[in-house]
C-alpha cells in the first residue's frame, strides 16, 4: 500500500512510530503536513495540491490533527474522503469528539456514565452552579483544551468563582465537572484500533497535581482493563465512530466514568508503558480495511 500519515510533525514520536510500523510491512510511506494542502473544487469535483504540486495518489491516509488546526485538518480530511481516499479517521468522527460538550453529550444519551457535568453561561450565577455539583472541589475545563491544558481544580468556593469569571472575561468556552474524590488523581488510558482494545495503561499525577497526563510530569504503569473498562470504552468509539481512539476513564464508586475521547492519541507514553507495538496495529487495520474497499470495489464492477 502506499500510505500518508498527516502530520505536522514529521519528527514527533506517534509520527516516526506509525512511518516505522509501515515500512516493515513493506508499505511505501510518507508525512504530509495537512496544512500545507491546498483545496479546490473545480469542474464540480474536489481538487487537493500539496506544496503547489499535485497530490499523491494513496490507498490509505493516517490523519493526526492536532486541535489547535482542527477545522482545517478536518476539512483536509473531508476532501480526501470526497476524493475517495480511505483515511483510518473519519473526519465527521474527528471533529464529533474534539467537541467536548457535543461528546459528552452524545455518550451519556447512549448509556455511557460521565462525571455530572455542566455548561454554565455567563448570565448563570456561578455559586449556584457549583453548589448543584456538591461543592467544591470542582474541576473547569476548556472546550478546546488538550494534553491537560485548560483543565483547573478549583478546591474552593472562591477560586471556581474567579476561574469562571476570568473565562467569561475572555469568552473562553468551558465545563464544570464534578470532582471524583475516589479516583485519587489516576485515570485509566485504553487505546482502541478498530474494535478492541489493544492496550492500556493507569496514569497517575504527579504530586501537587490532579492532571494524570504524561505530558503534566504524571506516571503511568501497564494495567489489564477490567470487562467494564473495555465495554465502557468500545462502545464509546462506536457511538462517535472512532476506529483509532484513546479512551481516558476514572474509576469511581459509580463504575467507570468517562473523561475524554481523543481521535489522535499519543504514541509515546502508552507504547513505552505496555510495551504493544500500536502503531502496528494500526497499520493492520488498515491493510484490512483497505482490502475490504477494493473487495466491494469489484463485486460492483461483476
Amino acid at each position: 500500500m502506499y500510505i500518508a500519515i498527516l502530520s505536522r510533525g514529521p519528527q514527533l514520536y506517534s509520527t516516526q512510530s506509525l512511518f516505522r510500523a509501515a515500512l516493515r510491512r513493506k508499505h511505501k510511506v510518507r508525512v504530509i503536513d495537512h496544512m500545507r494542502c491546498e483545496m479546490a473544487i473545480e469542474d464540480n469535483q474536489p481538487v487537493l495540491t500539496y506544496m503547489g504540486g499535485k497530490f499523491p495518489k494513496l490507498d490509505a491516509v493516517i490523519p493526526r490533527i492536532g486541535s489547535s488546526v482542527n477545522f482545517y485538518g478536518c476539512s483536509i480530511v473531508r476532501h480526501l474522503e470526497q476524493m475517495n481516499y480511505y483515511c483510518a479517521v473519519s473526519s465527521n468522527a474527528i471533529i464529533q469528539s474534539r467537541d467536548k460538550l457535543r461528546s459528552l453529550q452524545l455518550l451519556a444519551s447512549q448509556g455511557i456514565g460521565i462525571p455530572n457535568t455542566l455548561y454554565p453561561h455567563d448570565t448563570q450565577d456561578p455559586y449556584e452552579l457549583i453548589t448543584r455539583l456538591g461543592g467544591p472541589p470542582v474541576v473547569i475545563k476548556l472546550l478546546e483544551g488538550t494534553h491537560g491544558a485548560g483543565v483547573v481544580l478549583a478546591e474552593s468556593m472562591n477560586a471556581a468563582v474567579s476561574i469562571m469569571e476570568a473565562f467569561n472575561r475572555m469568552k473562553q468556552r468551558y465545563i464544570l465537572q464534578e470532582y471524583i474524590a475516589e479516583a485519587k488523581g489516576a485515570d485509566v488510558r485504553l487505546l482502541v484500533v478498530d474494535g478492541e482494545v489493544v492496550a492500556a495503561m493507569k496514569r497517575r499525577a504527579k504530586p501537587g497535581d490532579f492532571r494524570s497526563n504524561l505530558h503534566r510530569g504524571g506516571s503511568a504503569i501497564h494495567v489489564v482493563p477490567t470487562s467494564k473498562e473495555i465495554e465502557t470504552a468500545l462502545k464509546a468509539t462506536e457511538i462517535l465512530g472512532l476506529k483509532v481512539a484513546g479512551v481516558d476513564l476514572l474509576e469511581s464508586e459509580k463504575g467507570p466514568l468517562l473523561l475524554e475521547v481523543n481521535p489522535s492519541p499519543g504514541l509515546e507514553g502508552i507504547e513505552k508503558t505496555t510495551r504493544v507495538d500500536i502503531a502496528g496495529k494500526i497499520i493492520e487495520y488498515l491493510e484490512r480495511a483497505v482490502e475490504e474497499k477494493q473487495q466491494r470495489v469489484q463485486q460492483q464492477t461483476i
